[in-house]
């Protein structure tokens, strides 16, 4: 990894870009799919299955059949982890559950704020290089927690034409509602547009390589809503002298190995942390099975020294990680600064893996600097806050004029005359 001392405030943009494309590199591609799913249905994206994920479908969706037989095919400690995670997942976004709010603002206006869900939701889970199966319960628990009816599944298949049977079980155990052997641009396009298999949902939740972020957000010009652009994964750690080598290394390995346009981070106050790292890095990286995909990724990576931790969160939060991980002997300086993150990790002992599977917290986080703006997936990500209000005649009698000089100022007599007419025979 490069190493790289003491940057000047006006490099760090540069020195911090992303290793990704821009829209416009990809924007044609994506909108021709979509283009071709919103006139010809099922057959686009059986052309689409074909050339990207080179196989022949006969029916893209999954049968009652599979779904049974996908049990058989996980093994019982690997069931037994899934419950686990799910248990953890569940309590951690049951609890985001908040009662209605209710305020008489005027005596006799009466206002208050309740949640419903959104009925269809789309999720989207990789395949690619490694079946996320993971990502199905962060996904399906709390769209099942906030009550969506319709909850349609895109993934990949193999070119067997088949989903991995650890997403297929994962889906069954959440309680998705269908499943569809599709992936990539021309999935996004038939949750937006709908097709003869594919249900149209109102929103589309999940991660996806670059297309599959740009197909999100050309989504939301066709007035489906989105999570977040969610692309390749990021990681930055901030480590002092304090810090375990071979734990911060582990940790940027992780990361690196989801895929070669994934990006880790390391800011150290420490020269020698930063040596001992790189080294523990070259070390444990000689030994993963994803070994070439890891280096790809470490390519696009860095390891920063600055000279004190002020600099070092200011660094932090211009970049604003997807992951972000403190393990300093000052961490109560970075817990309370930190500004732009989408989840953070404290301690020698709290991996980044621990999220992405089994604490609790989402996995499904914000990318590419939209931390600055956007949140991770949670309960209320799949509810709408809807407002409602009761006035009684006393309240109208307290508030109409109000009411009435403020429509008359912006030059809306109709606004004006809705209170004026009830005013008149209230009085």
């Amino acid at each position: 990894m490069q190493i790289i001392s003491n940057p000047e405030r006006g490099e760090w943009a540069t020195i911090l870009e992303r290793p990704t494309q821009t829209v416009n590199d990809i924007e044609a591609i994506v909108t021709e799919v979509f283009n071709e799913v919103k006139s010809n249905g099922d057959a686009a994206i059986k052309k689409y299955t074909t050339k990207f994920d080179g196989v022949d479908l006969e029916s893209n969706v999954v049968s009652q059949e599979e779904l049974a037989n996908s049990t058989k095919l996980v093994s019982l400690e690997l069931q037994k982890a899934i419950k686990t995670a799910k248990d953890n997942i569940e309590a951690f976004h049951a609890a985001q559950k908040t009662s209605r709010v209710e305020i008489e603002t005027t005596k006799g206006v009466q206002c208050w704020q309740e949640k419903r869900p959104i009925q269809k939701v789309g999720l989207y889970i990789p395949g690619g290089t490694a079946p996320l199966f993971s990502t199905v319960l962060m996904l399906a628990i709390p769209a099942n927690i906030a009550g969506c009816k319709e909850i349609v599944l895109c993934t990949p298949p193999n070119k067997k034409g088949e989903i991995a049977s650890e997403i297929l079980y994962a889906a069954n155990l959440c309680g998705v509602t269908k499943i569809i052997k599709v992936g990539g641009i021309q999935a996004i396009a038939g949750l937006t547009f709908g097709t003869e298999t594919i249900p149209q949902v109102y929103k589309i939740f999940g991660p996806g390589n670059q297309f599959v972020t740009v197909a999100k957000q050309l989504a939301t010009k066709y007035g489906v809503a989105i999570d977040m652009p969610a692309g390749p994964s990021e990681l930055l750690v901030v480590a002092d002298e304090t810090a375990n080598a071979s734990y911060m290394a582990s940790d940027l390995l992780s990361q690196a190995e989801h895929g070669t346009d994934s990006q880790v981070i390391l800011v150290s106050t420490s020269k020698e942390m930063l040596n001992s790292v790189s080294t523990e890095i070259e070390t444990q990286l000689e030994v993963l099975p994803r070994k070439a995909i890891a280096e790809q990724a470490i390519a696009n990576s860095k390891l920063i020294y600055v000279e004190n931790d002020a600099l070092a969160l200011d660094m932090i939060n211009e970049y604003g990680p997807e992951h972000f991980i403190i393990c300093t002997k000052n961490e109560d300086f970075y817990v309370d600064g930190i500004l732009n993150a989408g989840s953070v990790f404290i301690g020698d002992y709290t991996p980044e893996s621990a999220g992405d599977y089994a604490s609790g917290t989402n996995h499904t986080l914000p990318t590419n600097g939209f931390t600055k703006a956007y949140s991770g997936v949670n309960l209320d990500s799949f509810l709408k806050n809807m407002t409602f209000q009761k006035i009684s005649k006393e309240g109208l009698l307290n508030i109409g004029e109000t009411i009435e000089l403020m429509a008359e100022a912006e030059g809306l007599q109709a606004h004006k005359n809705a209170v004026s007419i009830r005013l008149k025979d209230i009085k």
